[in-house]
């Protein structure tokens, strides 16, 4: 399982995060503030991403960028501070990626999904009911039998089980899988959801949410 370290010293958005990620598989550990991620960092380098905010207390989150990048532990800071110059400094300090507050939970799945596969962290085999989906050879099976998917539709699975039980707005899947500017009058989102549902028989599984999205339920 996928180690992340989150360290954040607004509890509230901790929590969410941890919530969150938990859900989508990840094994999450939290700290609140600089110099007890640095103590543990000392103790345990296994984590394979580390989640930073910039205003910690003790050890801010630049400076405590400069003990870890030695680690070689990827860095995605995520922050409030929203100028241009913090964004290149976040980024030339070594960070994978740099996110501003506040944020989208499919966002930050996204993102943190691009850098382990960047570094060759993410889980090869994700599990679903009976479902297998080999990620790197881009094939699901259903107790042992393959299900064909077209690339979109494969993508889109693989995004669901990776965000399960959370809401997934239209807009941010439109974006996350075709990667173009949402349009709201697009039906693509919609009838590739349709499909999906058909061909792995998830009726009852990936729900609409009105006016809003879609979930992928473990019912």
């Amino acid at each position: 399982m996928i180690k992340l370290l989150i360290v954040e010293d607004e509890k509230a958005i901790s929590d969410l995060m941890v919530m969150n990620l938990t859900r989508a598989g990840y094994n999450c550990t939290a700290l609140y503030n600089g110099k007890d991620a640095a103590d543990l960092l000392e103790e345990n380098q296994s984590f394979d991403l580390i989640l930073l905010d910039i205003m910690l207390p003790e050890i801010n989150g630049y400076e405590l960028m400069e003990y870890i990048r030695p680690m070689g532990i990827p860095v995605i800071f995520i922050t409030a501070k929203a100028a241009l110059d913090d964004r290149v400094k976040g980024l030339t300090s070594g960070a994978e990626d740099y996110i501003v507050k506040p944020f989208e939970i499919v966002e930050l799945l996204a993102r943190i999904n691009i850098v382990l596969r960047r570094f060759n962290k993410t889980d090869s085999i994700l599990t679903y009911k009976d479902y297998s989906i080999d990620v790197e050879n881009r094939i699901v099976k259903c107790n042992d039998t393959e299900i064909k998917l077209t690339p979109k539709e494969f993508d889109l699975f693989v995004l669901f089980v990776r965000n399960l039980n959370i809401t997934l707005f239209k807009d941010k899947i439109f974006e996350t899988i075709w990667e173009t500017e949402w349009q709201p009058e697009s039906r693509t989102v919609d009838l590739n959801v349709q499909r999906l549902r058909k061909k792995l028989n998830l009726k009852n599984e990936l729900i609409t949410v009105y006016s809003t999205g879609y979930r992928l339920t473990e019912k």
